[in-house]
């Protein structure tokens, strides 16, 4: 038994390695194309793996880790005749974890500019770091792409629609972290590691944060309040912070990508709120780990906000993958009518209510929004019909 369950973990690990992701053939298109590719994403997304399958094993790749001391100091004394040399014989360079290397966005500019044959990809966990590093240097010369953890989409087509609409319960308690899926029986002894060393190493230590402990109380209070409005005043006086300190951490998390906000659609009436905001994570396994929770779905008192993060946040991995236009807010008056999720692309405006239990999707939508919004397309989001909305 015990060789039987080591065998099928094995399986899952090398099946992990072969998961196409949406970002593949996009980078793929670009090698060679003559401008830098940046690829930021949280820690463990699978930028690395990624960058595997894209290169395949190709012999004219340099690998370089902005984690290693003596590639920071490369980069520190970088020339032009320095760098041609080390990458003579080389077509593509790779630099993992590029925001750790000092003015890292003058550095690629001055390959790109001297050895234009040399294809430069760069990739951060920091992502606002690396973005603040590159952004101005690399005007014109750079692609930038958000990698996200494992998407339902990705999984559907691994294995097959009906596959993951089976996997959703399991979804909503683990996430979609690459080395979760790929190590069934152990996601929790994976998401203790992850959580321990990329949120607490990568977030909670940077220089900027003057209070971890109370940006670990930060982020428990935020994970209890997923898919609630959330007050930055009320949360400080919660975790001893003020509210500007609370949105400056929420800041930080945000860019980092372990939580993203959604904020309010008002045009029409007067009682719509104006200034609310909810805040969910990127992914629950993360969430759940946070907040010490991993028991199963049927066992919870969360699972309706569970459902309404998972769909919201697949939902907008999928518009950032497609490089969709489209905005995102919730709705709600003083006198608490609301919306789950509005979305409006090219003009159309659509609304989305999420309801994990199906005996309650009877809902109709709020005659205070139909009569300011006529033409909004309403539905209601079901694990029967989710497909319908992320595919």
């Amino acid at each position: 038994m015990l060789f039987f369950i080591y065998f099928c973990i094995c399986i899952f690990t090398v099946i992990h390695h072969m998961i196409q992701r949406t970002l593949q053939d996009k980078i793929n298109d670009l090698i060679g194309a003559g401008k830098a590719i940046i690829i930021m994403g949280a820690r463990q997304v699978g930028k690395s793996t990624l960058l595997d399958l894209v290169l395949n094993d190709r012999k004219d790749v340099l690998w370089l880790s902005g984690d290693d001391p003596d590639i920071q100091d490369l980069f520190s004394q970088m020339s032009s005749t320095r760098i041609k040399a080390i990458l003579a014989g080389k077509r593509i360079l790779v630099v993992d974890e590029a925001q750790r290397i000092s003015d890292i966005g003058l550095r690629l500019k001055l390959i790109t500019d001297q050895v234009p044959e040399v294809q430069v990809i760069a990739t951060g966990s920091s992502s606002f770091e690396l973005a603040a590093k590159v952004n101005e240097p690399l005007t014109g010369r750079k692609r930038e792409f958000r990698m996200f953890p494992l998407t339902f989409e990705e999984m559907v087509q691994h294995t097959s629609l009906l596959e993951e609409l089976r996997m959703i319960p399991h979804r909503l308690v683990y996430g979609y972290y690459p080395e979760v899926v790929s190590h069934p029986g152990e996601e929790r002894s994976v998401l203790k590691e992850l959580t321990d060393s990329y949120l607490y190493r990568d977030v909670l230590t940077l220089d900027r944060i003057a209070k971890s402990d109370k940006l670990v109380k930060l982020l428990k209070a935020l994970a209890f309040q997923i898919g609630s409005q959330v007050s930055y005043n009320e949360v400080g006086q919660l975790v001893g912070l003020d509210p500007k300190t609370v949105e400056r951490y929420v800041d930080i998390l945000e860019k980092s990508y372990v939580i993203f906000r959604l904020g309010t659609f008002s045009r029409n009436l007067r009682n719509e709120l104006k200034a609310s905001r909810k805040i969910y994570f990127w992914d629950l396994g993360i969430r759940n780990a946070v907040i010490g929770n991993l028991a199963q779905i049927e066992n919870r008192n969360d699972a309706g906000e569970l459902w309404e993060n998972f769909v919201i946040a697949e939902r907008l991995k999928r518009n950032v993958y497609l490089g969709s236009f489209a905005q995102s807010w919730f709705w709600r008056t003083q006198q608490q009518k609301e919306i789950d999720y509005l979305e409006e692309e090219d003009g159309q405006l659509k609304a989305f209510e999420f309801k994990w239990n199906e005996h309650k999707a009877k809902v109709k939508c709020p005659e205070a929004f139909t009569n300011a919004y006529p033409n909004t397309e309403f539905k209601v989001i079901t694990p029967n019909n989710v497909e319908s909305f992320l595919l």
